[in-house]
């Protein structure tokens, strides 16, 4: 994989997949522009990858912000070749008939609008280069039940059928569109989680382990890359084959 020339945008990447894959992309080469809410967090982050590396604060569940954060982007490190939608909220965990408004226009406005402002502000530049590379993380979420969630559920369901039809559309001209979905990856949204509840957890994963935010990282790079130039309008899990399988627990 080689990045060098190539301008990544990357949301979410003050942290976990979106940071490991921020750093990974500016060691193949590439200029990444780190986009989150964290000014703090993301000026020491891009002091430490290098020159390379530059940042924006915003909401992405803000349309005027993200908007101005692309085109900052751009400004700073040219056209976008590269554009990994990393940010997500988990919503209110509540069974479906306590669920509230609130909470599921919340997460559908993060998880989903989000996407598709920023996708029909860069898509257009990208089918006029004839080149470019979208990538969304998804979740298992998103290709399974899941109860207790509901809002985050839709929603996951929801960007998968955004980047199907991205990817279709935007297939004739040189651009991509896939999914990435990370199983249990150890990020900061696990610190919180009791020790025994992970060993749980890593138990139902057929490689009998919790992934690396590294691991998913060196697969979102793949696929932005031109390594994965006849690969669109996929989703690959990184997960240790825990949604292919079907595991029985003894």
């Amino acid at each position: 994989m080689d990045f060098s020339g190539r301008h990544a945008v990357i949301t979410g990447a003050s942290s976990g997949i979106g940071l490991a894959t921020a750093r990974r992309i500016a060691e193949l080469g590439g200029k990444v522009t780190l986009l989150a809410r964290r000014s703090d967090v993301l000026g020491s982050i891009c002091a430490e990858i290098g020159l390379n590396a530059r940042w924006v604060s915003a909401d992405v569940g803000q349309q005027d912000q993200v908007i101005r954060a692309l085109d900052e982007a751009a400004a700073g490190h040219g056209p976008i070749d590269a554009l990994f939608l990393n940010a997500a909220t988990e919503g209110m965990f509540a069974a479906t008939p306590h669920y509230t408004d609130a909470a599921f226009e919340d997460v559908m406005r993060v998880n989903v609008a989000s996407l598709f402002w920023t996708i029909r502000h860069v898509l257009p530049a990208m089918i006029e280069r004839r080149r470019g590379a979208i990538l969304i993380t998804g979740s298992l979420a998103a290709e399974t039940g899941m109860a207790g969630n509901i809002g985050y559920l839709a929603s996951k369901h929801a960007a998968l059928g955004l980047a199907m039809g991205v990817a279709m559309e935007a297939a004739p001209h040189g651009v991509r569109c896939n999914v990435i979905n990370p199983g249990f990856i150890d990020t900061p949204m696990l610190a919180g989680v009791p020790e025994s509840f992970k060993a749980q957890m890593a138990r139902r994963v057929p490689q009998k382990r919790i992934g690396t935010a590294e691991e998913a990282a060196e697969v979102a790079a793949f696929l932005l890359s031109d390594s994965a130039s006849h690969v669109t309008a996929q989703r690959l899990a990184v997960d240790g084959g825990l949604l292919g399988t079907l595991m029985i627990e003894n």
